[in-house]
């Protein structure tokens, strides 16, 4: 009892800032340990393979045929787990697109864009915490990969979530100078985006990484703004972002949870905005104030020269109880404003998503033997019909 209150008084001596940058340090060294301790020898996560059903889905062709290819020896060969289940790692997968492709009279396994198809940019936004723009932002990236397209996904919140469920701890991995911001700086330290861009562990999967240094572009952006910089604020993410665009089909771009100058940037670049919202009337109400906010900024913006050419705008229903009463109406509700604005699909709560990232995980990345069969598969084909109705607009937008 005595040390107690001698920690207490001590502790009490401390000032505000000493105390919330001690808890910080502290949590974030414990992060680190844990995630040393899930990710041996070197931290680096890596992706599980996929059963032979799964690669078969993926790919879009039966698990007949998918096994009369291996025992014909055409493409890769998958590994054999236990009960002789055929295994496949996603840069096989990839492979076996490819041998489909030489052979196939039309049909095209591997789906990267053509050169007359613009690189789809997608912002994913909303100024509420909570609202499900990470984990809708992530699994989407996921989902693409996975489906054999070119995907790089942009971190620009300053909280990183993105970036730590793809294996970078913010504060340890992720340097001055390595986000975005290092893009769209205004002084003489500025990059080529390309050197900021990092692979994931996910082939076809590349990653610019965010942390707490993508705050100096809200707090640089005012003082360039009474200078009058020859390159406007709203259009330095899109020029950063045009200039890697050749080498991916669809960029997925995370907003920071406020209408700051990163966000604007973002909107600005956008090919395709996804707007997430949890049914409940708090989170509407907030909804309410982002729209009408976003809309007298960007008015703003395109008064001043910047241009918004979207595809498509969509809202994504996310955490979405379907035996929740009040959730059903506010459904009902933002249908009948928004009609085929709102995705026909809808994210479920799940535990399963819940539980995945415990471990800094999408639910893409945890095989179904982790779960409950009925949780899992009601998890994975709620997200799977939201990502690909989003990657139907994306198609339409093509012209396929």
């Amino acid at each position: 009892m005595a040390e107690a209150r001698r920690k207490s008084r001590v502790t009490s001596k401390l000032s505000v800032t000493d105390i919330i940058a001690g808890d910080g340090s502290s949590l974030s060294a414990e992060l680190h340990a844990l995630r040393t301790t899930l990710f041996p020898p070197a931290s680096q996560k890596t992706l599980r393979s996929f059963s032979s059903t799964e690669t078969a889905k993926l790919i879009g062709i039966a698990d007949a045929y998918l096994r009369q290819l291996s025992i014909g020896g055409k493409g890769p060969q998958p590994a054999t787990g236990t009960g002789g289940r055929r295994l496949y790692t996603l840069d096989q997968i990839n492979e076996l697109r490819r041998v489909l492709d030489e052979g196939s009279k039309g049909k095209r396994y591997t789906p990267h864009r053509l050169e007359s198809e613009h690189c789809q940019v997608l912002a994913v936004v909303n100024f509420k915490g909570g609202s499900g723009k990470t984990t809708t932002a992530a699994h989407l990236a996921q989902y693409m990969a996975l489906k054999g397209y070119r995907v790089l996904a942009v971190d620009l919140d300053p909280q990183a979530s993105m970036t730590a469920l793809h294996g970078y701890q913010p504060e340890y991995d992720v340097q001055q100078n390595e986000t975005l911001y290092a893009a769209v700086r205004y002084d003489a330290d500025r990059r080529p985006t390309q050197e900021v861009i990092r692979k994931s562990y996910i082939p076809g999967l590349d990653i610019i990484p965010g942390n707490l240094e993508l705050m100096e572009y809200e707090h640089e952006t005012p003082r360039a703004l009474a200078e009058r910089e020859a390159e406007p604020f709203f259009g330095r993410v899109a020029s950063a972002l045009g200039s890697v665009a050749d080498g991916y089909d669809v960029m997925i771009l995370d907003c920071p949870p406020q209408l700051g100058f990163l966000t604007l940037g973002a909107l600005c670049a956008a090919t395709g905005l996804l707007i997430t919202v949890h049914p409940q009337m708090l989170d509407i109400m907030s909804m309410c104030q982002f729209l009408l906010m976003t809309a007298d900024v960007l008015g703003v913006v395109q008064e001043s020269g910047g241009t918004l050419d979207y595809d498509f705008i969509r809202y994504v229903v996310t955490r979405y109880e379907p035996s929740d009463g009040p959730q059903t109406q506010m459904m009902a509700f933002m249908r009948s404003l928004f009609l085929d604005r709102v995705l026909t699909n809808h994210m479920l709560k799940s535990t399963a998503i819940s539980d995945a990232g415990l471990s800094k995980q999408t639910l893409y990345e945890v095989g179904r033997e982790n779960f409950s069969k009925n949780t899992y598969d009601r998890a994975i084909e709620s997200l799977d019909a939201v990502n690909g109705e989003i990657e139907s607009l994306i198609h339409q937008a093509w012209g396929r």
